[in-house]
């Protein structure tokens, strides 16, 4: 539609997770070297954030940084009981076949972890929303997973990521265990009104546009509106470029971003 009108590639304002999309911010630069980081360590980190400040995008740009020698397991979905979490991790490892017994599927997952360490391998395991973890039991499971290790490493590195609330609830006194072995943490907050401008230009840029799209008024507006909330800013922005295709727009100012808005408040 919009973007042979605007000289796109593609559309720059998804919510989809791409990490060509990332914009390094110093906030966004400084989260993710301090996962690499953890994960070159072999530690244990926690990521929080506001909801939509770009923490799973975050999980997928260390995912592509990450060299042939690791070995990354993803959940994206741990509301998962204590069991369940167990044979998500098997089956993330290539374990099909894993007995009934936790006992059972323990001892399968450390051998699989000592396979993978003989031949140069460093699993990571990245849990997303992990807010969303029902309960201290599989709270406990993740915490005895990072048991598996050697006298001078551990066998698997650990990424949760999650909202604000699990930074909170970890800190509480049945959580104090896990709490306890977090090596590494950074709390993402949302993007001044610099780093507003800039990217919007780095996903247009990303997109096929170098040249300014939105006039510096617009920007002003769309940081106003959207918080320095990235996900809101796609949301402000995609919905921008639609109108200002449908007006015959070349660039989007003020007022095409006052009506996404108006529309976005009443939805």
């Amino acid at each position: 539609m919009y973007q042979e009108f605007y000289g796109l590639t593609e559309k720059p304002f998804l919510k989809t997770p791409d990490p060509r999309f990332l914009y390094h911010s110093r906030k966004h630069a400084e989260a993710l070297a301090r996962l690499q980081q953890a994960v070159e360590e072999q530690d244990i980190v926690l990521l929080t954030g506001d909801i939509g400040c770009g923490k799973t995008t975050l999980s997928r740009a260390l995912i592509d940084s990450l060299d042939e020698y690791y070995y990354p397991l993803l959940i994206i979905n741990p509301c998962l009981s204590p069991s369940q979490l167990l044979r998500t991790v098997a089956l993330r490892l290539d374990l099909h076949d894993t007995v009934r017994y936790r006992h059972g599927i323990l001892e399968r997952i450390n051998a699989r972890l000592y396979e993978l360490y003989e031949a140069g391998k460093r699993p990571v395991l990245i849990v997303d929303e992990a807010q969303l973890i029902p309960g201290k039991p599989t709270f406990e499971e993740v915490r005895l997973l990072t048991n598996f290790q050697l006298d001078d490493r551990n066998l698997l590195s650990l990424v949760l990521i999650g909202q604000t609330e699990l930074k909170d609830r970890l800190q509480r006194r049945p959580y104090r265990a896990l709490h306890q072995r977090i090596g590494m943490q950074y709390h993402l907050t949302p993007l001044d009104r610099h780093d507003t401008a800039a990217y919007v230009q780095h996903r247009l840029s990303v997109a096929g546009r170098e040249t300014p799209l939105f006039t510096e008024e617009a920007v002003e507006l769309l940081h106003t509106h959207a918080q320095g909330i990235p996900r809101c800013i796609n949301t402000l922005a995609g919905n921008a470029l639609l109108e200002g295709f449908g007006r015959e727009a070349r660039l989007i100012g003020p007022e095409i971003i006052k009506s996404v808005a108006d529309d976005t408040a009443h939805a």
